[in-house]
């Protein structure tokens, strides 16, 4: 064929080379895409595994937090008021750390040489993730737990005497007027005639019915021991004067019975002095709730005197009235005899005393006992007056000796 014209020849170099050139950048973005994809991939294979091991790390650091909570002992704090140092040192934490919480968790401001109420510091204990020991003992497998709620057959029951708690105010005459019904002098003993601990007595009457009676201090700073007698109580004498009326502890010893659910006895005490006005307490009394028989109220009320053991029979009338009401029955044939602390203490030649109220079963000489951490075996029980005793059955108040535990570990009052 005819060779085709030199301008012709130049113009199809030219398209030939234009065509090469768009080949070869359509390889090299070929190429460039086969590369880009693995890339990408690798990227996101990288950043995976780095999440994977973050995701890792966290849960072995929660798992480690878990352990070590777990290992956390539960804190035992003492019974009553306690002092932020001492609660940091239970703790483990500095006193600038409770102090800390209390400020900024619960508005209260204290220092570390300061005290804090019960219910506080077990608030304190939760805020830092602790658990308080002995919360939940009474619902666990603990066997003298178990004895202490154990329903006796019905059949089994007899009538037992009344456990009668005195309250009220300071000085208002409450171991007097047990002094006059048990004919003793308790008060005079006592540092400025002022009870210093709960003393439990058994009494009969002249026709020779037991009642047991437990004395509360009415001083301000016994507030526990008041609550801790109306717990263990069935019948409260509320001693009023008639002379100073419905006062603080006087008060506060109403809202222990309401507390514990027990009934009151209202006792308008100093009937011999000048200017007692028996009315006027009465219509105190019924701005408490506490409404007496003459005024429609279902409180009985009697009117005594201590000093002169006027109306004393009325009274332990009105208990036996009030008791009947309450049809009390136990059973002493139980199997184990349990029973409350009232209050221990620690006595020369003797060890650790405890005075303990029998509310079932019956109590020997040799029985093996334990109430919270202290335990023992009954080597001597002994009345009020430290009279030896035999056996306690229910509503008795025994001093019981043996303790194993130590003065150290004497048993706290309210210990079932």
């Amino acid at each position: 064929p005819p060779s085709p014209p030199p301008g012709a020849r130049g113009a199809a170099a030219a398209q030939a080379a234009e065509e090469g050139k768009a080949g070869r950048g359509a390889r090299r973005q070929k190429t460039e895409k086969t590369y880009e994809a693995p890339r990408r991939r690798v990227e996101a294979t990288q950043q995976f595994r780095g999440a994977r091991g973050s995701l890792k790390k966290r849960r072995n650091r929660g798992d480690r937090e878990t352990k070590e909570k777990e290992e956390e002992p539960a804190v035992a704090l003492p019974e009553g008021a306690v002092g932020v140092s001492a609660l940091a040192e239970l703790l483990g934490k500095s006193g600038t750390e409770v102090v800390k919480v209390l400020m900024l968790k619960m508005g209260i401001l204290a220092s570390v040489t300061q005290t804090v109420e019960a219910s506080t510091a077990r608030a304190v204990v939760e805020a830092f993730g602790r658990e308080v020991a002995g919360e939940d003992e009474a619902g666990g497998d603990d066997p003298l737990a178990a004895s202490v709620v154990v329903e006796d057959e019905e059949a089994e029951m007899v009538p037992r005497a009344p456990v009668v708690t005195i309250m009220g105010h300071v000085d208002h005459g409450k171991t007097s007027l047990l002094d006059a019904i048990r004919e003793t002098r308790v008060a005079a003993g006592e540092a400025g005639g002022i009870t210093q601990g709960i003393g439990a007595y058994s009494v009969k009457d002249a026709s020779g019915r037991e009642i047991t009676f437990i004395d509360t201090p009415g001083h301000a700073a016994f507030s526990d021991m008041r609550a801790r007698g109306a717990n263990v109580t069935d019948i409260v004498v509320l001693v009023v004067a008639a002379d100073d009326g419905v006062k603080a502890q006087t008060v506060d010893s109403i809202a222990c019975a309401k507390r514990a659910g027990v009934s009151v006895v209202v006792a308008v005490n100093k009937m011999d002095v000048d200017g007692a006005d028996p009315t006027k307490v009465e219509n105190e009394l019924m701005g408490y709730d506490l409404v007496p028989e003459e005024y429609g109220g279902e409180t009985l009320v009697a009117r005594v005197s201590a000093k002169t053991r006027e109306n004393l029979d009325d009274l332990l009338e009105k208990i036996w009235l009030q008791a009947d009401l309450l049809d009390l029955r136990a059973n002493p044939a139980a199997e184990h005899a349990s029973g409350v602390v009232v209050e221990a203490s620690v006595e020369k030649g003797l060890g650790v005393v405890a005075t303990t109220l029998v509310q079932r079963g019956t109590l020997e000489i040799g029985d093996t006992f334990a109430a919270g951490s202290a335990y023992g075996k009954v080597r001597a029980l002994m009345d009020d007056a430290g009279s030896a005793l035999t056996e306690a059955g229910p509503s008795t108040a025994a001093r019981v000796v043996g303790w194993q535990s130590g003065a150290d570990r004497a048993p706290p009052a309210g210990d079932a």
